[in-house]
């Protein structure tokens, strides 16, 4: 069953955030890898049925999805998906990763949405805090994520499943937040 998150209206849409399902992950692969093809610095997709499998089986993947007004009550859905970011419960911190707004919807508040949305999430989950990590070759994020009340508290190796292009140096900015109850 998916669990509705929250609802919006906006004027030239609706879309509920709701916790994806294994069969959103076909739908999903290309929203992320589409929000993530500005890493050009990578070799290869950010992600695929694998990866994405393994993520869901670990964490939460939430997702937004517009809809129309006429499916507002619809569970579940084939509405056209916006938006996504995974979650996983790490004790008494919670951990947000891979963020993605499809491109067509980027710079119009949904991002925000959505980390709003794996707070409260993780909130619910009895989480005191939210920690994530930012890649370094992808200096124009941290400031975004300051906008959203994280703090820098320190870097990790750079450790994904495929390699930076030409060698270049990468690690992770670990940025943290605490959630008020």
């Amino acid at each position: 069953m998916a669990e509705n998150i929250s609802s919006s209206s906006g004027s030239d849409s609706s879309f509920r955030i709701r916790r994806a399902t294994a069969a959103d992950r076909e739908r999903l692969i290309p929203l992320i890898n589409s929000a993530f093809s500005v890493e050009t610095f990578m070799q290869g997709p950010r992600t695929d049925q694998e990866r994405l499998a393994a993520s869901m089986e670990k964490g939460v993947i939430l997702l937004a999805e517009e809809l129309a007004v006429e499916d507002l009550g619809v569970e579940g859905g084939n509405g056209r998906l916006l938006a996504s970011i995974y979650t996983e419960l790490r004790g008494a911190r919670g951990y947000a990763g891979m963020l993605a707004v499809d491109p067509a919807h980027q710079r119009s508040g949904l991002g925000r949405r959505m980390m709003e949305a794996a707070e409260a999430h993780l909130r619910r989950h009895s989480c005191e805090a939210v920690d994530i990590t930012v890649l370094s070759l992808r200096p124009e994020l941290p400031p975004l994520y300051r906008k959203f009340g994280f703090v820098e508290t320190g870097t990790e190796e750079f450790a994904y499943p495929h390699p930076i292009k030409d060698g270049q140096e990468c690690h992770c900015v670990v940025m943290s937040k605490k959630l008020a109850r």
